[in-house]
């Protein structure tokens, strides 16, 4: 029996969606390359983020691609989501409405979409993505992504496989959360120097040394762009890369779970 077009990255490839706060992109991904197949489109996260409109722009990202690389039309899609999701619930809402909690997301964004769709955390799907394409490429043990921006979002793989929903930018460090501490948002909220922020990253990477032992740290988020700024600043054991794949990071990992999702 024939496979659909798209069910494993053939032809036109397989649709990666990523939902962010402010925004909801998506292209179609090459999986033998990990690269786009055209530019990302971006439309405003609608506001509110209420799951029935977040779904509805889905469907809209969905259809267009469809109409422009035909062979992905009957084929999966992935998509990421800024908060805990486990067998398809979304069981956390950062930025986003809080009737997602408990929600069967997958289920809501299959039927709007009419084509099978796999959820995942999008720090999640950024930490498949570099283990498979990107900086984490080949790491034989534990490569743990990190990606700092608005919070500190996390993706622990061992030997290219994931252990989803770590949530490891909430942990508690010298009696605080660190997230609000050391996130990208934390050195613009207050100001600090690269030198600074980079003091508080190394005291947070030296405890998840401690928890982890890693074998290479990957730094992720929009600060994956500056490493030329801050990577002097990182004096911890273990190896840092920055992510490879960067804003692309998540759409890429999405479109890759999905194609390897089981029927």
């Amino acid at each position: 029996m024939t496979k659909k077009a798209g069910r494993n990255g053939s032809g036109g490839g397989v649709l990666g969606i990523d939902i962010g706060g402010s925004g909801i992109k998506g292209a179609p991904v090459d999986l033998k390359s990990g690269k786009l197949l055209s530019e990302r489109v971006r439309i405003p996260t609608p506001v509110g983020a209420k799951p029935e409109d977040v779904a509805a722009v889905v469907a809209q990202l969905a259809a267009q691609f469809s109409a422009q690389f035909p062979d992905t039309a009957s084929g999966p899609i992935g998509v990421t989501f800024p908060g805990i999701v486990r067998g398809g619930l979304t069981l956390s809402a950062a930025n986003v409405d809080h009737s997602w909690i408990g929600l069967d997301a997958d289920a809501l964004f299959t039927r709007a979409a009419g084509r099978p769709v796999t959820l995942l955390n999008d720090a999640d799907a950024a930490g498949v993505a570099e283990s498979r394409y990107g900086a984490g490429a080949g790491v034989p043990g534990v490569a743990l992504l990190l990606a700092f921006g608005t919070g500190i979002g996390s993706a622990l793989m061992n030997g290219g496989v994931l252990v989803p929903n770590t949530e490891l930018g909430h942990l508690e460090l010298a009696g605080r959360e660190v997230e609000p501490w050391a996130s990208g948002a934390a050195k613009d909220r207050e100001d600090l120097s690269w030198k600074a922020w980079g003091r508080r990253v190394t005291e947070y990477l030296e405890y998840l040394e401690r928890l982890f032992s890693p074998e290479l740290f990957i730094i992720g988020g929009g600060l994956s762009k500056k490493a030329d700024k801050w990577m002097e600043y990182l004096t911890v054991k273990t190896p840092i890369k920055p992510a490879a794949l960067q804003n692309e990071a998540g759409i890429v990992g999405a479109a890759l779970t999905a194609s390897e999702r089981k029927s």
